[in-house]
């Protein structure tokens, strides 16, 4: 059920079953350069991108946050909190979406809870995953594909 007692899916389901799509065949759409309908992976502007990074909202106007390496059971990667995501796959509006470790300008992992905090640099992709539906979210946020394996400018930091 959606935010609005919809029986049937709504407009985050459209967005993510787009975002899986150019994610999966790069074409050309014409639109805003971060609408999660626009092509942001568009092959000219950086060829080799794949994700299309997002967070979305709960009903109550708050980030969806998943969590990833609980324990650290995986490689030297720290148990990490997350509100970036990438999707995987999506079935009647179930979706499964991979976990993107935000990371500061170090690589280290940065625990994130607001998109705009000044140590955020970039995000990498994990093999994390959570099962999501999505007619639990309100409203949906594409970010830049830059973000992710975004590497350190030096020239940036002066």
């Amino acid at each position: 059920m959606g935010c609005k007692g919809k029986h049937d899916h709504g407009c985050i389901c459209d967005a993510v079953e787009q975002i899986l799509a150019e994610q999966e065949a790069v074409e050309e759409i014409v639109g805003c350069s971060t609408s999660c309908y626009s092509n942001l992976l568009n092959p000219a502007s950086a060829p080799g991108r794949d994700t299309i990074p997002f967070i979305v909202f709960d009903k109550k106007g708050d980030l969806f946050k998943a969590f990833g390496n609980v324990g650290g059971f995986k490689g030297d990667m720290t148990c990490f909190k997350t509100i970036f995501f990438r999707v995987e796959r999506l079935e009647n509006c179930c979706a499964t979406l991979s976990l993107l470790r935000p990371i500061d300008e170090c690589g280290d992992t940065h625990h994130v809870s607001d998109p705009c905090d000044p140590d955020f640099f970039a995000l990498e992709k994990t093999d994390f995953c959570v099962e999501v539906d999505l007619d639990c979210f309100c409203a949906i946020q594409c970010l830049s594909p830059e973000l992710v394996c975004r590497t350190f400018d030096k020239k940036h930091s002066k």
